[in-house]
């Protein structure tokens, strides 16, 4: 029976123009690549984000399409799109799940682990 599948990989980067670290305001963009690495065309309906600062601060993110765009993806084929968010510390995390359905309406989820938003500057 053919599997469905989509893989994704995340790149971070910080935003110092958007950020205002005198009002905990931290800004980070991150560009997500969504590829079907699965045996069916399917498309990506929804989406839902688990964002987390280092305070312990948790907000959920859930809604329709990702950037506007709900892609329909045949086996082999990617899409990437580029968001961002705000903390209110210098590093955290993210993470969530996208909510797909085949061609022939059979749902299933693909999990985006988690991974860190952080400065630079903060690594040391």
């Amino acid at each position: 029976m053919p599997k469905p599948q989509f893989t994704n990989t995340v790149v971070v980067r910080h935003l110092p123009e958007q950020s205002d670290p005198k009002t905990g305001q931290h800004a980070f963009s991150y560009t997500v690549t969504i590829r079907n690495s699965g045996d069916v065309a399917a498309q990506l309906i929804a989406r839902h984000w688990i964002i987390s600062d280092a305070n312990g601060h948790t907000d959920e993110v859930r809604g329709l399409a990702v950037v506007g765009h709900q892609p329909v993806l045949k086996p082999g084929e990617s899409f990437e799109y580029t968001s961002w968010t705000k903390l209110r510390t210098s590093n955290g995390t993210m993470r969530g799940t996208f909510f797909c359905m085949t061609e022939d309406a059979q749902p299933f989820e693909s999990p985006v682990h988690e991974f860190g938003l952080t400065l630079a500057s903060a690594l040391h």
